[in-house]
């Protein structure tokens, strides 16, 4: 691994040790965002473009860095800016950071890989390449898999960037809007496990399976196509 990289990665560690060795989570907390609600409104109404482009930023650093708190911030998004704005403002910077965790994960990690384990994941690659837009559709609609491994995983592989930042732009907006709108009834909430319902994750699981039916159906195609040959 060559200087430059070694410099990124001891600056990710060290920004994410940082983090939890100073407890910055306990910021990131229901109880905190309720207990400074008011405060934010407040400093919202007389500095709005200090106040979006603030939490816009944290949410990429947070996101970047696979760091915990991204309900958090989606709730106060919706606390703070309302449930449309706030929806966008979420999921900008939500797509922005998973994008810079990607690239990172790319440059640091995917040559080591492929090189160790290249033949292995050719299959798998040429895959992504050709729909790899509707596997991560899926994955980001479907609230099974945890958004940060998503992210790292995706970089390893040879996954277009264009690709990525699109489908992972689309799939989180109906759980980022959840969250959103949950926000803005903040006092309404008490836990997070109260904001997404059994029936709002099995909507989200019925939308992933629908993003993969195009796939699902053109490998039916060639499986019969090739049944038809034997």
């Amino acid at each position: 691994m060559n200087r430059p990289k070694i410099v990124l990665l001891v600056m990710g560690a060290l920004a994410i040790s940082l983090f939890f060795a100073l407890d910055l989570g306990r910021f990131l907390t229901l109880a905190a965002l309720k207990a400074n609600r008011q405060t934010l409104v407040a400093y919202y109404a007389a500095h709005q473009v200090v106040m979006v482009t603030g939490f816009m930023t944290l949410y990429i650093v947070q996101t970047a860095l696979s760091l915990p708190g991204a309900a958090i911030l989606s709730l106060a998004a919706g606390a703070l800016f309302g449930t449309l704005m706030g929806t966008v403002y979420a999921n900008i910077a939500a797509t922005i950071g998973a994008a810079m965790a990607f690239l990172v994960t790319r440059y640091l990690l995917r040559d080591l890989v492929l090189d160790r384990f290249g033949p292995k994941l050719e299959g798998i690659n040429r895959e992504l390449e050709t729909r790899g837009f509707n596997y991560l559709l899926f994955l980001r609609l479907v609230p099974v898999f945890p958004f940060f491994l998503i992210n790292l995983a995706a970089g390893l592989t040879r996954l277009p960037l264009r690709t990525f930042f699109l489908a992972t732009m689309l799939g989180i907006i109906p759980g980022g809007f959840v969250y959103v709108n949950a926000g803005a009834s903040l006092a309404t909430i008490d836990s997070l496990a109260n904001v997404a319902s059994t029936r709002v994750l099995g909507s989200f699981a019925l939308l992933g399976f629908f993003a993969l039916m195009p796939v699902l159906f053109t490998k039916f195609k060639k499986r019969k196509a090739y049944g038809n040959l034997l």
